[in-house]
């Protein structure tokens, strides 16, 4: 089935939920080298204490990453989750990946906006701000078909949305990764993997132009700020959708968090057993609530000067 160029996780299927309550709520972690505002929510009273890192100009060579306690809480977790996720992480502007869970690959729905707006404001940003904004702070479809048409026919917009995703692609691994062909029909049915879209949210702020877009990340709007809009210093996007033949819901996020040491890039995804939207949301709350308790051991990084 071709699906239309109208896809879940737009304007107009807002929803508000219960929980969470945005910027209210605070995490219990001690930062020693700086104050850092993380993230609102529920979260386990257990103190996270963040070492300072001083001496070496490399980012890299300040952060010590230790991932067993993030697995081995993700392992013990998992067992109890009603539904499948994905959560991989990696510091901006590459380096290790660390890939968890059952979700691997998916219909990138709203989350394609990303790309899609950088590739419009590299063209002419006076002509797509308004548009970008729409499409990435309320994930506005309208919004995002403008900035579609602004590239120019089917064939020179998905050639200017595959040139970002494969500029991502080659500043982590010297290569192009390879995505199905983008058309005027089924862009926001792109098929991305968790991984590829790890990799492109680490090189993201390192693109050229990329500024405006990060920024309107940083401002999406709270109804659709779950998972790691919980983060105060997130900047995320999502997108979601039914299934065509099950009706049941996946929702998924990419973007960028930041710690005492700089930014990690994040990308997760879940689909709640029960098929329902506000199940799968509610999963990838509980993914951020992992991260927010390994935050100072989180593998941060930056862009290369």
């Amino acid at each position: 089935m071709v699906r239309s160029k109208w896809w879940s996780g737009g304007a107009g299927r807002l929803r508000r939920r219960a929980g969470w309550s945005i910027r209210t709520l605070v995490v219990t972690v001690v930062l020693v080298s700086s104050s850092c505002a993380l993230l609102s929510g529920k979260t386990d009273p257990t103190p996270v204490t963040v070492a300072a890192h001083t001496g070496a100009a490399d980012w890299r060579a300040r952060v010590t990453y230790r991932p067993n306690a993030l697995v081995a809480d993700f392992t013990r977790l998992q067992e109890e989750l009603p539904g499948a996720v994905g959560l991989a992480v990696l510091p901006v502007g590459g380096g290790r990946m660390t890939v968890l869970g059952d979700w691997t690959s998916g219909i990138a729905w709203s989350t394609i906006k990303v790309p899609l707006a950088l590739a419009a404001l590299r063209k002419d940003a006076d002509a797509a701000y308004e548009a970008a904004e729409a499409a990435i702070t309320v994930s506005d479809n309208d919004a995002a078909w403008e900035l579609w048409q602004q590239l120019g026919d089917d064939s020179e917009a998905s050639a200017a949305v595959q040139e970002v995703l494969d500029e991502a692609g080659r500043s982590a691994t010297g290569t192009a990764i390879t995505h199905p062909e983008l058309d005027g029909s089924s862009y926001g049915s792109t098929e991305w993997s968790l991984t590829d879209q790890a990799t492109f949210a680490a090189e993201l702020p390192c693109l050229s132009g990329s500024e405006m877009v990060t920024a309107l990340m940083g401002s999406v709007t709270p109804e659709q700020s779950w998972g790691l809009g919980r983060f105060s210093t997130a900047q995320f996007k999502g997108g979601w959708g039914p299934d065509d033949d099950t009706g049941e819901y996946t929702v998924r996020q990419f973007g960028t968090i930041a710690t005492t040491t700089g930014r990690v890039a994040v990308a997760m995804a879940a689909r709640a057993d029960s098929g329902g939207f506000d199940d799968s949301t509610a999963l990838l709350d509980t993914l951020a609530q992992l991260l927010a308790r390994h935050i100072g051991t989180l593998p941060s990084g930056g862009c290369p000067h």
